[in-house]
Parts: structure tokens; sequence; C-alpha cells
């Protein structure tokens, strides 16, 4: 056997290995969360290295106990959720909106500082959060807007937009510029040209940019803590699981269905962005 078919081989193998070490490294302990989420806690401290329960022994008490609200006796994760919800649809709805035309701008419209802008974009980034996040949450303090979740969605979307419009512009530099140039004669307007044209083009990446977004929105604390920490009844669900992480009396099993009702949903969310993603890019390279 030659070297080259040797070393073809070695790769081969730990290529796999590696893919086998990763999915073990990722996939174990979220099943081990996930079932550690269905048992009781007199089960969990009875067979603690089990990663899967028995059929009978398996319960959904432990989420009724996360979701039910305060004043039932419960930890109010139901209404955790629904204001991360709120702030990530929206977060990365805007985002979106104000993405696809600055990306646009910047990759087909001809202006002074065009390329200094573009990396002003991600200047903000050389700095650690934490001295963003002062700040800005001192300057919304000032507008009114310092405890709401008006003022988080906008905090975010800051937050967001440059890594966004960096990602878009790239994606939007590899058209052709004679596509734009075909719609003109035409008759197609800028509109025209942005929303029939270069929004169909670039969905895939659009949407890459929306998930992204999405799941800043959902996952972040630092922000939602300096904004929300004052009002309970606005807590997104990431400042809902540190309570339960912090609480002396919160069960393991109790804290485990906490973080899965904040992972799920992402995973839930990128399984299904990433089929429409590479139906996007299929149906693209079709029409090719």
């Amino acid at each position: 056997m030659s070297t080259v078919s040797t070393q073809a081989s070695v790769l081969r193998v730990l290529r796999v290995v590696v893919i086998v070490a990763l999915v073990v490294a990722t996939v174990v302990p979220f099943l081990y969360m996930l079932s550690l989420s269905f048992v009781r806690i007199d089960d969990l401290l009875r067979e603690p290295l089990r990663v899967l329960p028995a059929l009978e022994r398996i319960t959904t008490e432990t989420y009724a106990e996360v979701l039910r609200s305060e004043e039932d006796g419960g930890y109010g994760f139901a209404r955790f959720m629904r204001n991360s919800a709120i702030v990530a649809v929206s977060a990365s709805a805007l985002t979106v909106a104000l993405v696809v035309p600055a990306s646009y701008a910047m990759t087909r419209l001809r202006f002074a500082g065009r390329t200094q802008v573009s990396w002003l974009f991600l200047a903000v980034y050389l700095f650690p959060t934490i001295i963003i996040a002062v700040p800005v949450f001192v300057g919304f303090q000032v507008l009114g807007l310092g405890s709401s979740l008006v003022g988080l969605v906008i905090a975010y979307i800051a937050l967001t937009v440059p890594v966004s419009v960096h990602m878009l512009r790239n994606y939007l530099a590899g058209f052709p510029e004679s596509i734009d140039e075909a719609a003109v004669i035409d008759g197609a307007s800028r509109f025209q040209i942005l929303t029939r044209i270069t929004v169909p083009l670039a969905l895939p990446t659009i949407m890459s940019t929306a998930l992204y977004s999405f799941m800043i929105a959902w996952n972040e604390f630092l922000f939602a803590l300096l904004f929300l920490s004052a009002k309970q009844d606005l807590w997104t669900v990431s400042l809902g699981l540190t309570r339960l992480a912090d609480g002396q009396e919160v069960s393991k099993t109790v804290l485990m269905a906490g973080s899965v009702l904040l992972t799920v949903p992402i995973v839930i969310l990128y399984g299904v962005a990433e089929r429409a993603l590479t139906e996007g890019l299929t149906a693209g390279a079709d029409k090719g």
C-alpha cells in the first residue's frame, strides 16, 4: 500500500473518530438532561447515573411545576417563555428588516466612505459586551426604556445588526451586478429589484441571519439582567433559569426541565430552518 493510500485511510478513520466523539460529547449530555427532566427527585437520588429512566417512572410533573404560575405554586416559566418569544421574534424580524436594505445599499450603491462604513459595523465587536451594555442601559434609562421589553428588543437589534449586515453583505457581493442592470433596463425600480430579485435570491442567507438574531435574543442573559431584573413579570427564560439554578430548594429535576424549555425551541427552530435553507439552496441550483 502506498504512502498516499495509507494517509487517506488514516484520515478517514480519524474523521469518523472525531465525528463520533463530537456527537457523543453533545448528544449524551443533552439526553441525560432530557431524561432527568422526566423523573422524580426520589428516583434521581436512588439511581443518579441512570441515563434512560424506566417507562413506569416517567413523569411530567416537573414540567407542570416549572410552567405553573407562582401564584399556583410553580416557577412561572410559561410567562418567561412568552416574554422571550416576544423579544426574540420582534428582534429577529426588525433586524432582518434593517439588514436587507442596508446590505443591498452597501453592495450596490456608490457613496463616499462606503468601505469605512462597512468596517465600522464590526468595530463594536472590538469591545467586550459589558462595556457596551452599561452605557446602553444608562442611555435607555434616561429615555424611559430601561425596564421594558421594547428597550430590550432595541438593544438586541443594536447587538445583532453589525454582524448580520456583514454576513449578508458578503453574500450579496457575490451576485453579478448585471442582474440589476437587466432589471433596470426592463423598467424596475430599486425597490422592485430589492424585493423581487435580491430577496428571493438571498433568502437562505436572510433566514440564517434571522435565525442568528433569534438565537441571540432567546439565549442572551446580560442585557436581560440589566433591563429586566427589577420587573420579574417581564423576565425572559434565561433569567428564569438562573433563578432555578440559584434556588437552594429547587430540585435538579426541575432545573433540568427548565433547561430543556430553554434549549428545545432553539433546536426545533434550527432543525426546521436547516431544512428550509437546504431547500432554498437546492432550488437556486436547479434554476442555475
